[in-house]
């Protein structure tokens, strides 16, 4: 094999990952989620954070947090997440951990709820992804 063919294999070889590394982020930003909306008092959460029930945020599902050392440095915290309901569409931030909840559930401050179903429902079908 020549210099040139050496070359042009390393070259392809690199431009191959380093496209591929570019394109990983894209599609997990893409990925939908579909789960339970629910409602909860916010406080203090798992985050760090000192959040209002007039905060748009909410508590992520534990098996989608994950676990990390320090709760409060998660890589999920501060994520914002586009969440759709039976009444329309609200963008979150994940300040909490929801134990309880299922892959792809959602547990929202009442702002947030109440943007996207009616209280009355308590639990609804919410689809979302990474904003």
């Amino acid at each position: 094999m020549t210099a040139y063919h050496k070359f042009f294999c390393i070259t392809l070889i690199f431009t191959f990952f380093f496209l591929h590394a570019l394109a990983a982020p894209i599609d997990k930003r893409a990925e939908k989620f579909k789960g339970d909306g629910t409602f909860y008092t916010v406080g203090l959460g798992s985050c760090g954070t000192d959040d209002t029930d007039s905060d748009l945020v909410a508590a992520l599902n534990a098996p989608q947090m994950g676990n990390s050392a320090n709760p409060n440095s998660n890589k999920n915290c501060g994520r914002k997440a586009r969440v759709k309901g039976p009444k329309g569409t609200v963008t979150v931030k994940i300040v909490d951990t929801c134990p309880p909840c299922q892959k792809g559930d959602l547990d929202l401050s009442p702002a947030a709820f109440g943007k996207i179903a009616d209280f009355d429902d308590g639990r609804v079908n919410i689809q979302w992804s990474w904003a």
